[in-house]
């Protein structure tokens, strides 16, 4: 969202009033003033207004959803689409769970296969799309995919991306008395992405008991725990979120998610990564 920000108008603690930029399109003089406005996330002064960029409304979209036997072998294809240097519009990645999840939530028109899923969005002119979505095609076959299906109308662009659109809302739903959602993300260069996301993400199902072995707690403690967990995310951006459901009231489950959250960020940090990545940082990431 930050490289859509062209002005800011800011208040400082003193009552000075300040812009963060001139109105020219390129200009090399000063601080990046914008950068640092931006980046304390309202520390440093109020923000009062804010100018962004417009985009103009491509002629042609798309929508394709292709499905992996496995989240590493989806991440890697996700990882070679962008060093291949595809201009994919989004590229959103669901596991297994999380299809499920919607499934079993009935958010959405039809049903989907549980399997790691890839979700594009392709926009430009309408050769463009369709030579874009060929080749990112012939990037998800050599990474075992299964099913390659493509929109061809508005209407079936709707249907394909309802699944990304409804996973949260959907994930929500499925809470009993007690239960909490915890929602975290971090993000990693592009090149570890399928390392990252094929360790935090294996799960084992067991009826409504999912098992990630991420905070490396043994299967049968997890289904003890009964912890219920997702990933998704903007893997486009080496991005993603991991979703944790819990009893709050149970003071053994919320430190199980605790440990699997430090772990997972640990993880990121090793790889050159970060905390957060479409979060905004808060008092949860002061032992980071």
């Amino acid at each position: 969202m930050k490289d859509w920000v062209v002005n800011l108008t800011v208040v400082l603690a003193d009552g000075t009033v300040i812009q963060t930029r001139r109105r020219p399109r390129k200009s090399s003089a000063g601080y990046n003033l914008n950068g640092l406005f931006i980046g304390s996330e309202g520390t440093l002064g109020l923000v009062t207004e804010i100018t962004l960029k417009l985009a103009v409304i491509p002629h042609e979209t798309s929508v394709a959803v292709v499905t992996f036997p496995s989240l590493r072998d989806a991440a890697a294809a996700a990882s070679q689409v962008m060093r291949a240097g595809i201009p994919v519009a989004a590229m959103e990645i669901m596991d297994e769970v999380q299809m499920y999840v919607v499934n079993k939530s009935g958010s959405t028109a039809r049903k989907w296969k549980e399997v790691p899923t890839l979700f594009f969005k392709f926009s430009g002119t309408k050769a463009g799309v369709q030579e874009n979505i060929g080749l990112v095609k012939a990037i998800a076959r050599a990474h075992k995919a299964g099913e390659f299906e493509f929109a061809r109308d508005a209407h079936e662009q709707q249907r394909l991306w309802s699944a990304r659109k409804e996973a949260l809302w959907s994930m929500l739903a499925l809470r009993g008395k007690g239960a909490e959602v915890w929602s975290t993300d971090v993000a990693v260069p592009l090149s570890r992405l399928a390392d990252i996301i094929g360790i935090n993400s294996l799960f084992r199902r067991r009826d409504l008991i999912l098992t990630p072995h991420i905070q490396e707690i043994s299967k049968k403690e997890m289904d003890e725990l009964g912890l219920f967990a997702s990933v998704l995310g903007h893997i486009g951006d080496g991005n993603f979120h991991e979703s944790i459901m819990y009893d709050k009231t149970n003071p053994k489950e919320r430190k199980a998610v605790e440990k699997c959250v430090h772990d997972m960020v640990d993880r990121a940090l090793e790889m050159d990564g970060t905390c957060t990545a479409s979060s905004t940082t808060s008092i949860r990431f002061n032992r980071v």
